[in-house]
């Protein structure tokens, strides 16, 4: 738990210095921050809190949760390491309405899997391993009016030391729920790293839908890594107000995912999306068991499709997602497709 505990308070501690960035100096009271000249507070970044859970769908099995904390920098708010490193997205001589803003992020994350029956004790050969994945990334992220770059880079620990086990049986406990007990069968100890890439494109719908705008974001990427390596693709609709205000809903990957950064609509904004994706799955730790010894694993199917379905709303400097997600097989033996839930906070500060 002390790992857990040293990761969080290290990236908690990185998220005030970066915030503070590039925030103009107080010129009265010390105790007020200054005001811009729109009257609007300065802009540092957007914090998001989300969650998902398959006691959403009532189930409690496979991809059983997972929960992201992230902090996205405003536009252009990086620093000066960030911006060489983003140098190579906009070529010289792009009109400046055209050119890349950039933004950076922190992330920390625990995922939890099992298998379909968590009350046995003994090793269930045919299903897939125990396994909890915990991890900090920092991402950099490129957007146009109508494109955005991802490039993220995770690492943790899988095992034991990512303390799926305890957070599981304690919030079991807590909804008085049946305890697993299998975790003596998880996967082994072992560090993670997984390098994101990502590419998505806002396509505006050629007229109005009523009052209603509509648009169409194509996806693509793929992570790298021993914890996952795969190709994906795919793409929203989206039906609403405001739809600029973002990219599409944040979901936790390996799902396609928009960065959690949003800008804050001039009253509301509001959209129903609904989208899929699939990926090509070269490699993954909790199905393909430890990369570098002896652990329980599963014949993983190297094609995998899901589809998702939801809304957002957004007022003031608050965003708020709800989506429901469907996914395939991902291993022969398999029994019922799995499903869950997924609830995001967002916050401009």
């Amino acid at each position: 738990m002390k790992s857990l505990l040293a990761a969080a308070t290290l990236l908690v501690s990185m998220l005030p210095g970066l915030a503070a960035a590039e925030i103009p100096e107080a010129v009265s009271d010390p105790g007020i921050p200054p005001l811009p000249e729109t009257g609007k507070a300065p802009k540092r970044g957007t914090l998001t809190i989300q969650m998902e859970n398959d006691r959403f769908a009532n189930t409690d099995r496979h991809y059983t949760h997972g929960s992201r904390f992230s902090w996205v920098s405003s536009k252009d708010n990086i620093p000066g390491w960030a911006a060489w490193v983003m140098k190579w997205v906009t070529p010289p001589g792009v009109p400046d309405k055209d050119r890349s803003k950039h933004r950076i992020g922190y992330v920390f994350g625990h995922d939890i899997f099992t298998p379909e029956d968590i009350s046995r004790e003994d090793l269930i050969i045919d299903d897939r391993p125990y396994a909890g994945w915990v991890y900090a990334g920092l991402s950099l992220h490129a957007e146009t009016r109508t494109r955005l770059d991802t490039v993220e880079l995770d690492v943790g620990l899988v095992g034991p030391q990512a303390y799926a086990e305890d957070v599981q049986t304690i919030v079991h406990d807590m909804i008085n729920v049946g305890r697993p007990n299998g975790w003596n069968n998880q996967l082994k100890n072992e560090p993670g790293l997984v390098l994101i890439l990502d590419r998505r494109w806002r396509l505006k719908a050629p007229a109005k839908i009523a009052m209603l705008e509509a648009d169409i974001i194509p996806a693509f990427g793929g992570s790298f890594g021993n914890v996952r390596t795969h190709l994906s693709a795919g793409g929203i609709v989206r039906i609403g107000q405001s739809l600029p205000l973002d990219f599409g809903p944040p979901q936790i990957r390996p799902s396609l995912s928009a960065p959690p950064a949003f800008e804050a609509p001039e009253f509301f904004g509001w959209y129903i999306f609904g989208g899929a994706d699939a990926r090509l799955v070269l490699w993954n730790i909790f199905l393909d068991g430890n990369s570098f010894t002896e652990s329980h694993d599963v014949s993983k199917k190297h094609l995998v499709g899901s589809a998702h379905f939801g809304a957002a709303l957004a007022f003031g400097r608050v965003r708020l997602t709800a989506t429901q997600v469907f996914r395939t097989q991902e291993y022969d033996g398999q029994g019922d497709p799995d499903t869950y839930g997924s609830l995001s906070m967002s916050v401009n500060f």
